[in-house]
């Protein structure tokens, strides 16, 4: 079988590049071999630029629809020795919105895996990819995958690795890794009912992090992050001890609500995975989202990337299907340059590391560095990538 482009993983990497595709007319196959609908480990979180893309792509309606809550800003509390304080800051109306929103994943991706599906993409779950197809001269041409269906064997000029941090692509085709981060943050995690639902809340305190992301039906996020070598702390005896332990200590009123208040599901842990990038294009093979570029999850910004990303891939194969030989270098090119600043940043936040006033100067820092992205996406044209009448 022949198509395209074929995309691996269906998470909102791989959904959003299918789609973007689709819609410019090519004939897009996407894998995954999870179930369709499966929930994941996420921040929940759309910055201004992955709003705006929704917005554009037709698909902000449909997300608010489905029960996802607008959120007019975020409160930063501070509790450091003999300094407390509290700072709010709204959203700024701005390239056609006024809200940010933290959707379940249980709701983005599906969004855009039906999206992808009603502009014409092939979507396969429960399908593994067992090797990559090459020809004489190491240039990948398909894929060979198992799954519910049966074996297949697909062909297309360029296979997509979508799979996550621990892609398979990228390990097929031997992607070089370019950055590795040092500083890696662990994260303990549960959804509660009866929180505000109007803004973010993030709190800060000496060694510990914790936030409040008001998402899908009446609940909101509630997690508490620490340095990765806490770990092992942050789980003794239970998970569930070691979050009211941190929240305890950043906000205790938030922690005794957490206690008592009604919770959906049980706590889940996140042990931390080092920042890395890597080389996002090769011969017939390119990579988006955490498969190409991961940072700690503490500044929130994963979905907002991995949009941001799609978007700049799908330009890039359709430049290259129209004779554009630098086309993936430059997709290359300027994932790095709209990356590297918020990397960095990144990194130092997830250090723990910080006093207040350094901490106050690390979110300006990571403010500064998405305006990039912001201004990037100003510059195109909004009716590129809407759907078909």
């Amino acid at each position: 079988m022949s198509y395209d482009a074929i995309v691996v993983g269906a998470r909102c990497a791989g959904a959003a590049t299918a789609l973007l595709l689709a819609r410019r007319g090519l004939q897009v196959l996407v894998v995954d071999q999870q179930r369709e609908g499966r929930d994941t480990l996420s921040t929940h979180v759309l910055l201004h630029a992955g709003v705006v893309q929704l917005s554009r792509w037709g698909l902000l309606d449909a997300l608010a629809a489905q029960g996802t809550p607008a959120l007019r800003g975020s409160t930063f509390h501070y509790r450091f020795p003999d300094d407390e304080a509290s700072e709010t800051v709204d959203v700024r109306p701005a390239g056609g919105v006024d809200a940010l929103y933290a959707p379940r994943r249980t709701v983005l991706d599906p969004l855009l895996v039906d999206a992808a599906r009603r502009a014409g993409a092939e979507v396969r779950f429960g399908t593994k990819v067992e090797r990559l197809l090459v020809d004489r001269a190491g240039r990948v041409t398909g894929v060979e995958t198992r799954g519910r269906h049966g074996p297949m064997r697909a062909q297309a000029p360029i296979t997509i690795g979508a799979d996550g941090v621990r892609s398979t692509v990228a390990r097929l085709v031997g992607a070089r890794v370019t950055h590795r981060g040092r500083a890696t943050g662990a994260l303990a995690y549960r959804y509660v009912a009866g929180l505000p639902a109007e803004r973010f809340n993030w709190y800060y305190a000496p060694g510990v992090i914790a936030g409040v992301v008001p998402t899908n039906a009446g609940v909101a996020n509630v997690w508490a992050g620490v340095p990765s070598a806490g770990f092992a702390e942050l789980a003794r005896p239970s998970l569930a001890h070691g979050l009211d332990a941190a929240l305890g200590r950043v906000a205790p009123e938030l922690a005794e609500h957490v206690r008592t208040a009604a919770s959906d599901g049980p706590v889940r842990g996140f042990p931390g995975v080092a920042a890395f990038q890597r080389v996002p294009v090769g011969p017939g093979w390119a990579l988006v989202g955490d498969a190409g570029y991961f940072k700690d999850p503490i500044t929130a910004h994963g979905i907002t990337d991995a949009l941001r990303d799609a978007e700049l891939l799908a330009d890039a194969v359709v430049a290259a299907a129209t004779g554009d030989h630098g086309a993936f270098e430059e997709y290359h090119r300027m994932r790095n340059a709209l990356s590297t600043e918020l990397r960095d940043v990144t990194e130092r936040i997830a250090g723990y590391r910080w006093d207040r006033t350094e901490l106050q100067h690390l979110l300006r820092d990571l403010s500064v560095a998405q305006r990039a992205e912001n201004r990037w996406l100003a510059m195109k044209e909004p009716e590129d990538l809407a759907p078909a009448a």
